[in-house]
């Protein structure tokens, strides 16, 4: 994941077609391990692509998976009704002298 994101990084920074060692440099400036097979095949995954369409394919991809997630409200919707909850008042119960507050000697 991380070498996915040091890759936009160089993209969104004006590198349209990074290099693994573009990568590799910015995971260790970054102080990260940079793993230079991943980050390879990284490079050939992604060689001749443009990588903002390859993000809308996949954020289109994502929406159409559906998920627990649900959608938002449209703005002039009008909002839910709150249901109100009663609340209970407390009895006043008397215990008898449950714990010794009687004068009864025992």
């Amino acid at each position: 994941m991380k070498h996915i994101a040091a890759f936009a990084l160089l993209v969104l920074g004006g590198n349209e077609h990074p290099t693994a060692a573009d990568v590799e440099k910015l995971l260790k400036e970054a102080g990260a391990k940079a793993d230079s097979e991943k980050i390879k095949q990284l490079i050939e995954k992604v060689d001749g692509k443009n990588f903002h369409e390859l993000v809308e394919g996949g954020l289109d991809k994502m929406g159409k998976m559906g998920g627990a997630a649900a959608p938002v409200a449209a703005a002039g919707a009008p909002a839910a009704a709150v249901k109100e909850e009663k609340v209970e008042e407390e009895e006043d119960v008397d215990m008898g002298g449950l714990f010794g507050a009687d004068e009864d000697d025992y």
